[in-house]
């Protein structure tokens, strides 16, 4: 008896130790794991957040740029980092679900080994053709395709690339095959769509909507549900009756599993908070970055994300025979 009073007196000491902790935290800063090189898209979103998230929560929230294996390297990186709330992580539908399914030994599992904060923020894809290709929209494309399809090719950021998963699910619904050309980045592949070496891209606004405006490469269709303020004259691919291509990219923030609720719910609370800046708004309107409503940005709903995207890309990656070992 003894014995279990000892015992029961032990566990309550530690959970109101680790009560108190979560109630001072965060008592230094905060490093968010970006794991992708500076300068790119993912980095300059999750840089400004982090600079909205530090007056929020009271202590500087420092960028570590973790880069290596499609942000498998900085997603392992975090997983092995203390569950105590001083290190958090950007992830993608690329780290949390291609990674899993692409890989054939991830270096993590994004179901088991991370708490879900929230997310920060998606972008449509677009569908661009090189200024040569001789097609105008979507119907026209879909034309050519079948016609040219053994001569054509298409470039990418990298295996498992926002970009190539975009072609992937494109082609897929298409019942088409067409060569991949993988590039060390979205600059340089979007250096080859101008440039003549590839025939199309399926990109994000946020790196591509500069030069589709500027006509230096051609957007033939917006590959989500919804039409894209920002090029009001490019439809749709569903509306052109391809109803199951809705593709958007999406960005979210990880704790390392074992993270105590009450920090979480704090992180979540910062992230909303961050989101509702009218000036990171704006800046990320122009790009065509959207922010989740307050309601929806859960830890629950990004963690119900976070599977169906995995079932969702499964079936087609593993059709395509997409693997890294």
């Amino acid at each position: 008896m003894r014995i279990a009073a000892i015992a029961a007196g032990a566990l309550f000491a530690l959970a109101a130790t680790s009560s108190a902790r979560a109630q001072a935290w965060p008592e230094k800063p905060i490093t968010l794991i970006m794991p992708f090189p500076a300068g790119g898209p993912s980095d300059a979103l999750g840089r400004a957040v982090a600079a909205r998230l530090g007056p929020r929560l009271g202590v500087p929230v420092v960028v570590e740029n973790v880069g290596g294996a499609g942000g498998s390297i900085g997603m392992q990186k975090l997983a092995r980092a203390a569950a105590d709330g001083y290190t958090i992580g950007f992830g993608t539908i690329g780290t949390h679900a291609a990674n899993m399914i692409m890989y054939r030994k991830p270096l993590y599992d994004a179901r088991k080994d991370f708490e879900p904060l929230g997310q920060v923020g998606s972008a449509p894809l677009l569908l661009l053709v090189k200024q040569s290709l001789p097609v105008n929209d979507f119907p026209q494309f879909a034309d050519y395709l079948q016609a040219h399809k053994t001569t054509m090719s298409y470039g990418s950021a990298g295996v498992g690339s926002i970009a190539h998963l975009a072609c992937l699910l494109l082609l897929s619904d298409m019942k088409a095959e067409v060569m991949h050309v993988p590039y060390k980045g979205v600059a340089p592949a979007m250096t080859g769509l101008m440039g003549g070496e590839t025939d199309f891209m399926c990109d994000q606004t946020t790196t591509s909507l500069a030069q589709a405006a500027s006509g230096r490469v051609r957007a033939v269709a917006v590959l989500t549900r919804e039409p894209f303020p920002g090029l009001p004259k490019v439809a749709t691919a569903q509306s052109s009756g391809r109803t199951t291509i809705d593709f958007r990219s999406w960005n979210a923030l990880f704790a390392p599993r074992g993270t105590p609720p009450a920090i979480v719910d704090k992180l979540n609370a910062a992230i909303n908070d961050a989101l509702a800046d009218p000036a990171l708004v704006r800046q990320m309107r122009d790009v065509g970055v959207e922010f989740p409503a307050r309601a929806d940005n859960t830890p629950g709903h990004l963690a119900r994300l976070v599977d169906s995207e995995i079932a969702r890309l499964r079936p087609i990656l593993q059709a395509k025979n997409v693997y890294i070992d």
